[in-house]
């Protein structure tokens, strides 16, 4: 009986398992990896990343990224901390007013790529045409829509959830949600809802370089020299009292403008507000030129796996919030109290916000699309849509003007299965 059990046990390993052609089981796909790493010991392994799964219920809440145990003993301690030390100063940045130094450089390189990202996107469109419904948020990438029926606005039923297609734009392609400007995100992180047509409204990943490090004119920011301090839980800072004091005796002091300039003695390799503004006044002129679209595909692509890659860094210390049930987002240790909110229960809240921890989806919204394989081939079919991909709708849009494929979105795309034709569908397994 041990004998055979063991005869079992080795064949198992040995045999080859079939891809997991329908993303339907994460163990299946680990065990494949793990059997053709017994057979090709050599060859790379590729991170499997499944298809995006969207929400069962749009009334129900978005998943919380850290769970909610760890939530509750973050407070416990906190509450216990403030207790024993009513008093105390602020150390770690960004909590007590000061910049992350080692953040300053990917805040700088966010803002170019996402500056960049919106010029190879304005240009790509002119060589690869979008498709947008006209009724849902349902984007298509190629010269005529697909066929698939997930459409769900207007009168849906009565279109059996097919799409009514039209020329698409920029902002179909990336969605950048915007939020509140803050000032002061440390002494003042909440804009009330009095406040609400006063303070301006920007992208939320500009925003987020700006708390980072960045400085436009346009959109000033508090930059502070010493930490703040916590009293029994409310923030105070004494280097404001200090330039108040200043004033009335008639001294001034630049200590934003010097900051500006030394950004706490970090040289940043030559690349300060002005020559920031320059760069991004010249991305127009870099292209007059007839470049070769596929070249272009490239920097695009690089852009948006730079901006992304660098405000998942960032986040990591700046916190993000968003609304459980509905897109809005704000950058700061707290959200806003502005009464907006139209979602899912938002009358039990008095239309506040129910704000959470929010993730790199929520500030960039990816706007995911089915992956064709070529362009002038027909419509996407319905009865095929289980064999069909995912993607990005800017990494679609660069691999069709020629741009490779990267690696962590190939099994995205489902690459490795074949699709039937629409006649051989019942024949299938």
């Amino acid at each position: 009986m041990l004998q055979t059990f063991q005869i079992r046990h080795l064949s198992l390993k040995t045999r080859r398992i079939p891809p997991n052609l329908f993303g339907l089981s994460s163990f299946r796909c680990s065990f494949t990896r793990n059997a053709e790493k017994l057979e090709y010991d050599d060859a790379p392994d590729p991170p499997y990343v499944d298809l995006p799964k969207p929400r069962v219920c749009e009334s129900s809440r978005k998943p919380y990224p850290t769970p909610m145990k760890v939530l509750i003993q973050r407070a416990k301690e906190e509450r216990v901390a403030r207790k024993a030390q009513p008093c105390r100063m602020v150390e770690y940045p960004p909590d007590n007013g000061l910049l992350v130094p080692d953040l300053v450089h990917v805040a700088q390189s966010v803002y170019l790529a996402w500056k960049m990202l919106h010029f190879g996107i304005s240009r790509l469109l002119k060589a690869v045409p979008i498709q947008r419904c006209r009724f849902c948020f349902e984007v298509h990438i190629g010269h005529v829509g697909h066929e698939i029926r997930t459409c769900t606005g207007e009168k849906s039923g009565f279109r059996s959830a097919t799409h009514i297609w039209r020329k698409g734009r920029v902002q179909d392609v990336v969605f950048f949600p915007k939020c509140y400007h803050l000032y002061d995100r440390v002494v003042k992180p909440r804009v009330g809802h009095d406040e609400r047509h006063d303070i301006p409204r920007i992208p939320a990943i500009l925003e987020l370089c700006i708390q980072a490090g960045v400085d436009l004119e346009k959109y000033p920011s508090k930059r502070r020299t010493k930490p703040v301090y916590n009293i029994e839980g409310r923030i105070v800072d004494f280097e404001s009292v200090k330039e108040m004091n200043e004033v009335k005796t008639g001294v001034s002091t630049k200590i934003s403008d010097n900051f500006v300039k030394s950004d706490f003695g970090i040289e940043l390799e030559g690349t300060s507000k002005s020559s920031l503004e320059k760069f991004s006044n010249t991305l127009d002129q870099q292209y007059e030129v007839d470049t070769e679209v596929r070249q272009l595909s490239i920097q695009t692509l690089d852009s948006w796996l730079e901006m992304v890659s660098g405000a998942k860094k960032i986040m990591e210390k700046y916190m993000v919030q968003t609304c459980g049930y509905c897109p809005e987002v704000q950058v700061g240790p707290k959200g806003h109290k502005v009464r907006m909110c139209r979602a899912s229960k938002h009358q039990s809240r008095n239309g506040l916000h129910a704000w959470q921890e929010a993730t790199i989806d929520d500030l960039v919204g990816p706007n995911y699309v089915w992956h064709g394989r070529d362009l002038k081939a027909p419509p996407l079919d319905n009865k095929l849509k289980r064999y069909y991909g995912k993607v990005p709708a800017v990494v679609e849009l660069c691999v069709q003007a020629g741009a490779p494929i990267p690696d962590q979105y190939r099994s995205m795309m489902r690459l490795d299965v074949v699709c039937p034709d629409s006649d051989e569908v019942d024949l299938v397994a």
